[in-house]
């Protein structure tokens, strides 16, 4: 291959790739490519394949189906096994694995064998330098903090220079803090190099925080790639929905191109009249106003919780058998009680066939039905 058509091809490829252990499929027609200096997140529930990929791409498992390329080059099919210290790609793995016996400058060399003594010093400190650890250089890892073993564990990644990163829940061992901390200066750094990386979640907020683009995985496919917006804004399934998100659901028959709700029509563009659809709405979709005496639905407030930016408010709606869920700006907090007003943003809610209705094992719930008559 011509080194026009290297800087060309994509830093990784998935052609066809499907897996399985013992005869039990786990991948099936894995088709995905990372552009050189893209960040991809990989993400799903768990169990859905995502490390697996991961680690065929790393050469850690040998592929039975389809073929995987870096920059261009072929590194596994049914009959090509390029080891994985020859792919030119580093890996982080949620176990970090640091070696205890060496120190933390020998163990950002450690990945640099090939290279002569002072050539592997010099290329570690320079790693350590970037991330702010030369300091710890002669410590050893149980000295160090889980943050800083984490930088260390990426500098020894990041120290052979490679043109890819494989990172496989990289930030789950640490504190909501420091794991928030550690996400942006790995995405600084990754950005800084060009470096392609594809990030292994099973984290909605990581991935879409991380990734430049999300793969999201059910049950060994992907079932949608895009952008955090695109598939935020307009998910391609129930599934897909409710896994980036938190999701209201209702039923409802399509009439003159909507679906009325408790909470207003929404527009079903797609759909025939008469069709059965189910309706997907998120709780910044439910916005609450002060009380109005005309405002349909009625409303009353059941609790309201400050989360910060934002308020996460419990209401009660006329018409509406069990409470929903309102996210508003942190100013808005009413007091439990409160009547108050509701409305439906419309670009907040997905509108689906009904026969599509799967939502993810950790979201599924059932529909909202109308409240019983009340005598």
């Amino acid at each position: 291959m011509s080194l026009d058509a290297a800087m060309t091809a994509p830093a990784l490829e998935f052609r066809g790739v499907g897996h399985a252990y013992d005869g039990v499929p786990v991948l099936s027609d894995i088709d995905l490519a990372v552009a050189p200096g893209e960040v991809l997140s990989l993400v799903g529930p768990s169990g859905c394949g995502k490390s697996t990929l991961l680690r065929l791409a790393a050469g850690l498992e040998p592929l039975s189906i389809g073929s995987i390329l870096i920059e261009g080059r072929i590194v596994s099919d049914p009959r090509t096994q390029v080891p994985p210290e020859d792919r030119r790609l580093g890996f982080v793995f949620q176990d970090i694995a640091l070696f205890p016996h060496l120190t933390v400058v020998d163990n950002v060399a450690f990945g640099l064998r090939r290279r002569a003594a002072p050539e592997r010093r010099r290329r570690a400190l320079a790693a350590l330098e970037q991330l702010g650890l030369a300091r710890f250089a002669e410590a050893y890892p149980h000295t160090l903090s889980g943050g800083q073993q984490q930088r260390v564990a990426l500098a020894r990644a990041l120290a052979p220079d490679p043109k890819l990163m494989l990172l496989d829940e990289p930030f789950s061992g640490l504190d909501a803090r420091l794991r928030d901390r550690l996400r942006d200066e790995t995405l600084d750094l990754l950005k800084a190099r060009g470096v392609a990386a594809v990030i292994v979640t099973h984290d909605p907020e990581e991935a879409m925080r991380m990734g430049d683009r999300l793969a999201v995985m059910s049950e060994g496919r992907i079932v949608q790639c895009g952008t955090p917006a695109e598939l935020y804004r307009r998910p391609a399934s129930p599934f897909v929905a409710s896994f980036l998100g938190e999701v209201e659901r209702f039923e409802g028959v399509v009439q003159d191109g909507h679906v009325a709700t408790p909470l207003g029509r929404i527009p079903a563009p797609g759909l025939s009249q008469g069709a059965a659809a189910l309706v997907l709405i998120r709780p910044e979709g439910v916005v609450v106003g002060e009380a109005l005496a005309d405002a349909m639905p009625q409303a009353r407030v059941i609790d309201a919780r400050l989360l910060g930016r934002t308020s996460l408010i419990r209401i009660a709606v006329d018409g509406v058998a069990a409470p929903l869920h309102s996210r508003m700006p942190g100013d808005v907090l009413p007091e439990p009680g409160a009547a108050v007003s509701v409305r439906l943003d419309c670009r907040r809610a997905h509108v689906f066939p009904l026969a599509q209705g799967a939502l993810s094992d950790d979201a599924a719930a059932p529909p909202r039905s109308p409240a019983p008559d009340r005598p």
